[in-house]
């Protein structure tokens, strides 16, 4: 079993915009996140045509970053919405999880976008390859905050 914890929340009001850290957020079912561009529907994904109203990231995916190629991304430049500690995310496709009292269902690996190296003038798109993050669906919603636990439902 399993016990983790959200770290920090990130939304982008359009495509292209930066993403801006809250201090808390509201999560839609069936939706996304509030304020963020896929929820307003200003924003537009790769050609994959799953559910991804929410994306997450494990924040030990930046720090290896740092550790093995001396890159250091931001937490507000790496486009996931969730910055996680000690989630298993590569083991949730499919399953249901629990961010604060969320209820979330992971749907697929997130694949890096080049886009993320234009944005960042850095080399990262081929290093995050299999630990780009989840994509999830938004199963009950509600309102979370840095610091709420993450674990399974």
């Amino acid at each position: 079993m399993w016990a983790g914890e959200l770290l920090a929340i990130h939304v982008a009001e359009a495509e292209r915009q930066p993403m801006q850290a809250r201090a808390q957020a509201t999560l839609i079912a069936g939706q996304g996140v509030a304020g963020d561009r896929y929820a307003l529907g200003t924003g537009k994904y790769s050609a994959f045509p799953d559910i991804r109203e929410v994306t997450l990231i494990e924040i030990e995916t930046i720090e290896a970053l740092r550790r093995d190629h001396g890159i250091d991304l931001p937490l507000e430049a790496h486009r996931r919405n969730l910055t996680t500690r000690a989630v298993p995310l590569t083991h949730l496709v499919g399953r249901r999880f629990r961010v604060g009292t969320v209820l979330l269902e992971g749907g697929r690996l997130n694949t890096p976008c080049r886009y993320l190296d234009l944005v960042t003038g850095l080399a990262v798109c081929d290093l995050l390859v299999h630990r780009s993050g989840l994509n999830a669906r938004i199963l009950e919603g509600g309102a979370i905050r840095p610091g709420d636990p993450v674990r399974p439902a």
